[in-house]
């Protein structure tokens, strides 16, 4: 089968198209037909380091395709058509994929869309819900607001959680989409002091959760925009992992739950219940069009440099879908 690995780490130049084994299912896991699969930071972090997050010669961590070979007594059957996380291997013709992960594709998404789901919904699901405790009626801070997260997270938290989003971003156009899809506030980074806007709209409260995929160049002005008893979610260090100056009596003083995730090295069980419990909420808001997965450009399989290229410039809104069949 065709597939995608790195020649050796480093740049997108990296990356080759290659024949390589069809992947053989082990017990209690799906033989998928990729249709479609997506480009994520992981990956690219994984392109990078031999010391990535994956032990897979073939990138990817989500795929939406069909069921060639299904496990005995599982709902899930060949021919089905599924979405999911996988355990590396995304970027291939075919792909194996725990059958506890799989979620059927809602009859109105097209592969495509399917693709843009798995990782970034999940991901933004986890960190508003589980670790973020997201009431209604509550104010989250969104930063990356027309990522493939952060699209998510301002549907998720304001359609499934009835909760306000404001939302940072570096252009016009990332705003007005994020507010389209029901940020409160879309405030540019670029031109505005993000805390100082964050205050004013709160009347100098602040917020009750920080979804924050920046890290350490946005440490003050995130302790500026946080209420008192905020949690603040860190999922990103795109500004950086080192905090220059760190003053943990602010923490303290402000009484914040500070919470570092990854999705991608969790447990297969931990996957499976979030990916149980995030479908058994969202499928009828898909449905709707309630929720919407978000697609900014298409690449072919042979494309996957261009794709890579196009994530590190900063430029999608939302994700960058590969289809491969």
């Amino acid at each position: 089968m065709k597939a995608i690995i790195v020649k050796q780490p480093g740049g997108a130049d990296q990356l080759e198209l290659s024949n390589q084994p069809k992947p053989v299912p082990k017990e209690a896991e799906l033989l998928i037909k990729v249709e479609a699969t997506a480009v994520n930071r992981t990956d690219i972090i994984n392109r990078e380091s031999s010391s990535g997050y994956l032990n897979h010669p073939i990138l990817g961590v989500e795929v939406a395709g069909i069921v060639e070979k299904t496990v005995p007594g599982s709902t899930i059957k060949e021919g089905d058509r599924v979405m999911g996380l996988v355990n590396g291997g995304g970027y291939a013709e075919y792909a194996v994929m725990p059958v506890e992960r799989a979620m059927i594709i809602p009859d109105k998404l097209s592969f495509v869309e399917a693709a843009a789901i798995p990782e970034v919904f999940l991901t933004a699901y986890q960190t508003l819900f589980w670790l973020g405790n997201l009431q209604e009626s509550e104010t989250v801070l969104i930063h990356a607001g027309g990522s493939g997260v952060g699209t998510a997270a301002t549907q998720l938290a304001t359609q499934l959680g009835k909760a306000h989003a404001i939302i940072t971003a570096g252009s016009k156009e990332k705003l007005d989409f994020g507010k389209s899809l029901g940020a409160d506030l879309a405030i540019n980074y670029k031109v505005k002091e993000f805390d100082q806007e964050v205050l004013k709209a709160t009347n100098n409260q602040g917020v009750d959760l920080i979804l924050d995929f920046i890290g350490a160049s946005y440490w003050e002005k995130n302790m500026g925009s946080i209420k008192v008893d905020g949690r603040w979610v860190l999922i990103g260090i795109l500004g950086g992992s080192t905090v220059k100056s760190l003053n943990l009596r602010d923490l303290m003083m402000k009484r914040i739950q500070l919470t570092g995730t990854l999705l991608t090295p969790r447990s297969d069980e931990y996957k499976a219940n979030l990916t149980k419990e995030f479908i058994s909420k969202t499928y009828e808001l898909f449905e709707n069009d309630q929720l919407k997965p978000i697609v900014d450009r298409t690449f072919s399989l042979n494309q996957m440099s261009q794709a890579h290229e196009h994530m590190g410039n900063n430029k999608n809104i939302g994700k960058i879908v590969i289809e491969v069949g």
